[in-house]
């Protein structure tokens, strides 16, 4: 038991860290672009990529995000979805610390508390059997109108997030990206049953693998654009909320998964969602975070107003 979790605290440690070597790379590869800085791109970050690859600091960051994600199959290896899955959750903790280091200002106490509600909701919804259903068999039409639906929701976000200030903007755009994520998580599913039972060629034959990795992408794109548009922690609490959620949503729309209805999973769900609800609020009135998000609306990839 105790190696299981473990093995999910490095990795919740490790993408924290690799979301805040990433967003200080963005930040560095966009301050240093005077051309970019006029850019009326919706999504600016993805003129940057030809620097960030360039950049020590987004390598680091790539090679944190690889070791995390062989630190979660490992910890999912040797233990349950429903231990591993919540224990993801902790990287806005591990975040919180390493987005104040940018403004040089040690999170006060009610940005701990308001990421311990976010984590704790998460937890709660993810854990508790029956909350969240892990299981089910994809039916593949609707595997495909959950992408449909997927991505109309995504363009109505990002079209959404231009007429919003930074910390809209960027909480916007993280809710795409875990979006993307969710939908990506959907496409590994679908892709590894395939690996399994039919093997590698049929498999290469098939769209799931090659959505997977349009999904990624997008997700990355997403991912960085909303690291370098606001808050750090607030980005990776937008995603550890959104993503999970969203996977639900697709669990019961495309999987078959069915929701139980009885009075403990459904009075978890309601515990989740009023702690998610007081954390969110929390985080978005913290004057840390507001500070954080003011100062990367002056150096980092957030759009001009009134030109998108």
């Amino acid at each position: 038991m105790l190696l299981p979790v473990l093995l999910g605290f490095a990795a919740a440690f490790l993408f924290a860290a690799s979301a805040a070597l990433q967003r200080r790379a963005v930040l560095r590869a966009a301050d240093s672009d005077v051309e970019h800085r006029a850019s009326t791109h919706r999504l600016p970050v993805l003129w940057l990529f030809r620097r960030l690859l360039r950049q020590r600091v987004w390598l680091a960051g790539w090679t944190a995000n690889l070791v995390g994600f062989f630190a979660q199959a490992a910890a999912l290896h040797f233990g349950s979805v429903a231990l591993v899955q919540p224990l993801l959750v902790t990287q806005l903790l591990f975040a919180l610390p390493m987005a104040s280091a940018a403004v040089r200002r040690w999170p006060p106490l009610r940005d701990w508390l308001a990421a311990l509600a976010i984590t704790g909701g998460v937890a709660v919804f993810l854990s508790v059997e029956g909350a969240a259903p892990m299981a089910g068999t994809p039916d593949r039409a609707r595997v495909v109108l959950a992408l449909a639906v997927a991505a109309l929701t995504v363009g109505v976000l990002i079209q959404l997030a231009q007429r919003l200030p930074p910390f809209g903007f960027s909480a916007l755009i993280a809710a795409s990206a875990g979006i993307c994520y969710a939908m990506s998580a959907a496409m590994m599913k679908l892709t590894a049953d395939s690996l399994v039972s039919e093997g590698v060629a049929a498999t290469a034959r098939d769209w799931p693998g090659y959505t997977l990795a349009l999904t990624t992408l997008a997700g990355l794109v997403l991912g960085h654009q909303a690291y370098g548009s606001g808050s750090l922690s607030a980005a990776v609490a937008v995603m550890s909320i959104i993503n999970p959620a969203a996977s639900f949503a697709t669990g019961l729309l495309a999987f078959d998964a069915v929701l139980d209805t009885a009075p403990g999973p459904l009075a978890a769900v309601a515990g989740a969602g009023t702690l998610l609800v007081v954390g969110v609020v929390g985080l978005a009135h913290s004057p840390a975070v507001q500070q954080e998000t003011r100062s990367t609306a002056t150096h980092g990839v957030y759009p001009v107003r009134g030109n998108v």
